[in-house]
């Protein structure tokens, strides 16, 4: 609390910087600021462009978990890859076809079929006419289509052996994913390549 004046006496006025005297101290002191490099903004999370599906090794962005911070962004999530299935769907023979009512199967192997589709892997290589099969029985499954011709060729040896092909088309056709998508399938009728052919029924799309 300020004393009380004594009559007569005058409060003593406080002392005030003069515009010169603050310009002084301000330059004397800038002189001992070190500059601490360029400054950038940081983007929004919205403008970082997203170039990489894979997200960070943990050397390379901070580690997810404790703290009070925020969430590290990891990237997008990837859709996993399909896995076959726990409990897989019976093998298809040409005279097994579990998918198949009697009739049904009566009339695809006597050559009683709408074909709607057909890929001749005649003379392809092994992996050629692989990576072949599986890329028309996909587009085939997707365009809705249900009967198909597979071509494979003959190919019987001169000591009574079967082709390649052949032997490997029903093989592949039992494989994940492709066993997802046949019904069964059967040598063709004669007038559609004999044994160098197969019928094959594809599953209904929902």
């Amino acid at each position: 609390m300020p004393k009380p004046l004594k009559p007569g006496s005058k409060r003593k006025k406080k002392k005030t910087e003069t515009p010169q005297q603050d310009m002084a101290l301000w330059k004397s002191v800038s002189k001992t600021v070190e500059p601490m490099g360029p400054c950038y903004m940081l983007p929004e999370i919205s403008d970082v462009p997203l170039t990489s599906a894979t997200p960070p090794t943990p050397s390379s962005g901070p580690r997810p978990g404790r703290g009070g911070g925020k969430k590290a962004n990891w990237g997008p999530v990837l859709t996993p890859k399909p896995h076959a299935p726990v409990n897989p769907l019976p093998e298809l023979t040409h005279q097994d076809q579990p998918g198949l009512d009697k009739a049904t199967a009566k009339r695809m192997r006597r050559g009683q079929v709408s074909i709607v589709g057909r890929i001749d892997l005649h003379g392809l290589t092994q992996a050629e006419a692989h990576r072949a099969l599986d890329a028309f029985l996909e587009a085939a499954w997707y365009a809705r289509k249900r009967e198909i011709l597979v071509i494979t060729g003959k190919g019987t040896r001169a000591d009574g052996s079967f082709g390649v092909l052949r032997q490997a088309v029903p093989r592949w056709l039992n494989e994940f994913p492709n066993r997802a998508k046949v019904v069964a399938f059967s040598y063709a009728a004669p007038k559609d390549g004999g044994e160098g052919a197969l019928y094959v029924r594809l599953k209904k799309r929902g």
